[in-house]
Parts: structure tokens; sequence; C-alpha cells
């Protein structure tokens, strides 16, 4: 090693050594690493299989299942933000109730409706899913 390069390394190392002991003894303890929280997930609804919301107010899905039906576009619709905060299996449910209890005014191809109504309202109808008989 030349002179020069000694005289550099040399220089460096004691600026080190001075750095990392030039605090002392009054030298901060280093915090404690800090792990980031996971971000806070909403907890969904249980999907319990019944629905909280009155069938009367679906009676604003009929007109929206009609639209749907003859393939015109849907203007104002109001039955999405009704089923907006249900999982898939309580808006489905919702639709059953209210097409049983003929407040949509039809009363056919009960499953097949509720799946238009629910994909239209970007839901997934469930897998086998069929309107409870009683």
């Amino acid at each position: 090693m030349t002179p020069s390069k000694l005289a550099v390394f040399l220089t460096v190392l004691s600026f080190v050594a001075f750095v990392v002991h030039s605090c002392e003894p009054n030298c901060p303890t280093p915090a404690p690493p800090v792990s980031p929280s996971p971000p806070a997930v909403p907890t969904p609804p249980s999907g319990s299989g019944s629905c909280p919301i009155d069938a009367l107010k679906l009676n604003v899905c009929a007109n929206v299942l009609n639209l749907l039906k003859l393939n015109l576009p849907v203007g104002n619709d109001q039955c999405c933000p009704l089923l907006q905060g249900l999982v898939d299996l309580d808006a489905a449910l919702c639709l059953c109730t209210a097409i049983k209890a003929n407040i949509l005014g039809i009363n056919v191809n009960a499953d097949i409706d509720v799946s238009i109504l629910l994909n239209h309202c970007g839901k997934t109808c469930p897998a086998d899913f069929t309107c409870p008989s009683n």
C-alpha cells in the first residue's frame, strides 16, 4: 500500500472511531425496531343467512329487474345501494324473500332473477344457491 493510501485509510479509520465514540458516555440507546401494525381489515357481516333489510324496501328492484330482462339500460338504480352492505348470501336471501312475498310482482324463475340482480349489483350468487322454499 502506498504511503498516501495508507494515510487516507488511517484518516478514515480514525474519523470513524471518533464518530462512533464521540457521544460517550451519553449515547442514546437505540429505539427497539417497530414492526408495522397490520392494516385494519373491516370484519364483513357473518353471512348469517337472514335478510336484515325490510323486504318492502326491495320493491325498487322490480324496475331494475324488468329493465335488465329487456336488455335496457338501468338509469337511477336504487336497488344496488340497498344490497351494498350485505354479503352475497344475505343479499340473495333478501331478494328471495321479496320475490316469495311477491313484492317484486314476479314469481317465476326466482333463482334466475336473484342471480341477474346480484350480478348487476356486483355480487356473486353463491354456488348451487336456490331460494328457500319456506
